[in-house]
């Protein structure tokens, strides 16, 4: 029998778990509402009713299981540290240990963006890579590093926040304190609000017409459709963003000279709309060396890069990230 692991991608509104064996082939599926305000206790219980359901239905215990955690975690002992946007924020439970008693198994935590990471190193783009950086784009930016085949955490897992590196000194104020960071400027909302303003003031006529003047309904989806049809404020959102994604991604080249970008989260969906400016960008602004040894790719494991990380983090272990 083919042995199994399970991975769970913790998030503030769904919990999403797969069963995969160690080459990431996904066995099963599933995911379940995380009812947050219920408190980290029966969000635990719930995390552990679905990797049984998991089990059950691929007719095997996993050996170990991984879960992606929405904040701080101490790596070593499985505790939460702190979860910003959950009720409570999680502070020191010791999750690790109530899920690996509950399930029978080891059970290892890690920042959600740290182990899409580490996901996209052993299944996606970066398999045989030695140094990469994966930023996270969504509702936030997040990221993580990695160095010599492992992923650079510091001494409280928070390594590879590329989201809060300062973009603009002056810029919007961003949720951790500090001005300009890369996720006020280049996350999903901050592409909207940039495609609501121009949509708002006249300069981006289609994008009114798909989202009917409602400015509830501009996303990254509808700014690229709007400039799918020559929209040029909606096409000037999706470059301004891209274009300080760009700096950001320079930035990192010039520091690590990694092999490897990849982009993952939902707005990376966008593909080389976002991506081809981030490219221009690294080519113009990194001048120490040539970047052109520098890939830049779209997460080949798409939305799948949390829980196959998880997977990946239960395969290694706390100890070998």
């Amino acid at each position: 029998m083919t042995v199994c692991y399970a991975g769970i991608d913790l998030g503030g509104t769904t919990i999403g778990g797969v069963l995969a064996d160690a080459q990431g082939v996904v066995l099963g599926q599933a995911s379940v509402a995380t009812e947050s305000h219920a408190g980290p206790a029966a969000v635990l219980e719930r995390i552990a009713l679905l990797v049984e359901q998991l089990a059950a239905a691929g007719g095997q215990k996993p050996e170990a299981v991984g879960i992606g955690c929405p904040g701080l975690v101490d790596l070593p002992r499985g505790v939460t540290k702190f979860f910003p946007n959950l009720p409570t924020q999680w502070r020191d439970i010791p999750a690790g240990d109530i899920l690996s008693r509950r399930l029978n198994c080891p059970v290892s935590l890690l920042n959600d963006a740290r182990t899409a990471t580490l996901g996209e190193l052993m299944f996606g783009h970066g398999r045989g890579v030695q140094t990469m950086a994966f930023f996270t784009l969504g509702t936030g930016v997040g990221g993580g590093v990695v160095i010599d085949g492992r992923l650079r955490l510091g001494p409280l897992g928070a390594a590879g926040e590329l989201g809060h590196q300062t973009i603009l000194p002056d810029g919007p104020l961003c949720g951790c304190g500090n001005r300009g960071c890369l996720e006020t400027l280049a996350s999903g909302p901050a592409m909207a609000a940039e495609g609501i303003r121009l949509m708002l003031a006249g300069q981006a006529p289609i994008l009114h017409k798909i989202v009917d003047g409602n400015p509830a309904l501009v996303t990254p989806r509808t700014l690229a459709k709007a400039a799918a049809e020559r929209d040029r404020g909606a096409g000037e959102a999706i470059r301004r963003a891209a274009e300080y994604l760009g700096i950001g991604a320079a930035n990192v080249v010039t520091c690590l000279h990694p092999e490897l970008i990849v982009f993952g989260g939902g707005v990376a969906e966008l593909g080389d709309l976002l991506l081809e400016p981030v490219r221009r960008i690294i080519r113009e602004r990194v001048g120490m060396f040539s970047p052109e040894d520098v890939r830049v790719e779209r997460s080949l494991l798409g939305p799948m890069a949390g829980a196959l990380g998880a997977v990946a983090l239960a395969i290694r272990g706390p100890q070998n990230v």
